[in-house]
């Protein structure tokens, strides 16, 4: 991998981390110190993630990471919705036996709430690459992966949070994928989203660093 794709891709994962926190100021010159490297992999990697609407430059000032607004929470989770059902759909159908088999494994979870994070980036990554559309499943991990901030952000002004109830929808929806019963398992992934979508936003908005509409 090239020194500014490994820039970038350490940068975006500080930033999707919360390492780098909504609204944090970000200097170049204090980033290529913090990843050993010089200013212009930094720079470059900026101008990818302001086109990913993770970062905004303020010339002649530096950058700052955005604040995460509801208005584009709600559209990350609405897009969501009308992607992995489709996902679903897919790998319910056409996925072999052996990849829906291994699903058995998000049907536990024991550990933190960081750990629950992992696990549950885990379980929308492995749906989503279960579909066996490259697209689909590009496009849906970029997805889950932009919602680690959401989750971050919201998951201690979670007032339900159960991870039990989670994993149980979890497993609802392997068993369905497993007997290949489409209809079930579209519908599950969609009660699904459409239930996080109740948790968390009424949860973002307890967070100081949320703003109202766009992103700046």
């Amino acid at each position: 991998m090239l020194l500014r794709d490994n820039v970038y891709e350490s940068l975006r994962a500080d930033i999707l981390s919360c390492r780098l926190a909504p609204g944090d100021d970000m200097r170049e010159q204090e980033l290529a110190e913090r990843y050993a490297v010089s200013r212009q992999p930094v720079r470059e990697a900026l101008l990818r993630l302001e086109r990913e609407h993770l970062v905004t430059v303020h010339p002649r000032q530096g950058y700052r990471v955005n604040p995460i607004s509801l208005t584009d929470a709600r559209d990350l989770l609405r897009f969501r919705l009308a992607l992995e059902p489709a996902c679903v759909a897919e790998a319910t159908e056409h996925a072999s036996d052996a990849t829906l088999k291994e699903l058995d494994k998000f049907r536990r979870f024991a550990g933190s709430r960081e750990d629950f994070i992992v696990y549950n980036r885990g379980f929308h990554i492995a749906l989503a690459e279960a579909s066996g559309n490259h697209r689909m499943a590009t496009a849906l991990r970029d997805l889950i992966e932009q919602a680690d901030r959401l989750v971050r952000v919201s998951i201690l002004n979670l007032r339900d949070h159960d991870p039990k109830k989670l994993v149980g929808e979890h497993g609802a929806l392997i068993e369905a994928m497993q007997r290949r019963d489409r209809r079930s398992a579209v519908r599950l992934i969609k009660e699904h989203i459409c239930a996080t979508e109740r948790r968390v936003l009424p949860a973002l908005k307890r967070n100081a660093v949320i703003m109202e509409g766009k992103d700046a």
